[in-house]
């Protein structure tokens, strides 16, 4: 809120809203206080965390105003130990991932000059075979350097990227904070969520999903359940998200609801299906090249194996879906097909 408020370019909306309802000698400092994070429970986030099939956390350990969540020596009065909560946040959630996952835990650091800082990180600092940095933590940064790049928010370019990249978007598709003004309609619904990770794996991206905790440090329940969903969906299609890369192509040449991954051995290619058919019992992927010892399955269903044929008079295959009961697939909202021996035209 702070930005929105006295940033560099307020919101007007904002600005307005401070002057109606706090007195004119009101600061962002006192809001502090009631920042209260009473019901915050690490273990909590993290065991949700860990269901939403998360291989790391990254959380906003300092933001544009400064407070930090850790009893930071150099935030004297302005940090998470000596006000609000009066509880080291980021060093209980840190503990907690360690302790309960094998999840990977992120803290990104403070702003530095960046010429001078990649320097010495790559060339004389103890960590320079291993560190991995993004392209925001200093500046003339953004899109150019760094291990990934993050560029802007929700950056999603919907085409392969040959360097490594990551799409930091919200379920809150209003706002990257709790709201409780929000209404349903604001947040992504599941398939819109598995369609941005999806895009964004199928383009070689990695996928950074933002909710908003409230005041007491409870995740919202709306948000409990998209993770908690897409963990699901995870289970049983993980293997073409995990350890994937991208294929020749990203989209396919002919349906543009199907999207596609291959394994690291490029053995198997997986296509992902993100709308159902309604009106046919037939799905057309115009970027397989098929043989004879091509297979077809479907993640989720009990079957060996799913029909298919050349396409006639075009490339491609068609997969035939009449006999699939979708009520009886081990997941829904978007379906993934594994492809066995087939090449790219």
């Amino acid at each position: 809120m702070w930005w929105n408020w006295q940033g560099t370019n307020p919101n007007e909306n904002i600005v307005a809203y401070m002057k109606k309802n706090y007195p004119p000698d009101w600061t962002y400092a006192n809001f502090a206080p009631h920042f209260r994070a009473d019901l915050y429970d690490p273990n909590e986030w993290v065991d949700l965390f860990a269901a939403s099939g998360a291989k790391y956390v990254v959380l906003t350990s300092k933001h544009h105003e400064g407070f930090a969540m850790w009893p930071s020596t150099f935030s004297f009065n302005w940090n998470s130990m000596q006000a609000g909560p009066k509880r080291d946040l980021l060093g209980d959630l840190a503990a907690a991932i360690r302790n309960r996952t094998n999840i990977v835990f992120e803290a990104r650091d403070t702003y530095w000059n960046a010429t001078q800082f990649l320097a010495w990180l790559y060339n004389d600092s103890p960590v320079k075979e291993t560190v991995v940095v993004n392209d925001r933590w200093g500046s003339e940064l953004l899109c150019k350097h760094g291990d990934f790049y993050t560029c802007l928010d929700r950056f999603n370019p919907g085409y392969l990227i040959e360097h490594k990249w990551e799409n930091a978007f919200t379920i809150d598709k209003r706002s990257w904070a709790y709201r409780p003004t929000a209404n349903i309609d604001d947040y992504m619904t599941i398939e819109e969520l598995l369609r941005e990770l999806v895009t964004t794996i199928s383009t070689g991206g990695n996928a950074l999903v933002n909710i908003g905790p409230n005041l007491h440090g409870k995740i919202p329940p709306i948000f409990q359940e998209r993770l908690q969903q897409m963990g699901s969906w995870l289970k049983v299609n993980g293997e073409a998200i995990y350890a994937t890369k991208p294929w020749k192509y990203q989209n396919d040449t002919i349906n543009p609801n199907v999207w596609y991954t291959s394994s690291k051995d490029s053995k198997f290619v997986y296509a992902f299906l993100l709308i159902w058919p309604k009106d046919t019992t037939e799905i057309i992927l115009g970027a397989p090249l098929s043989s004879s010892r091509t297979v077809v399955t479907l993640l989720g269903s009990s079957a060996d194996s799913v029909p298919w044929h050349e396409a006639s008079g075009e490339r491609g295959i068609v997969i035939d879906v009449s006999t699939i009961k979708l009520h009886l697939l081990q997941s829904g909202w978007t379906w993934v097909f594994k492809l066995e021996n087939i090449s790219a035209q």
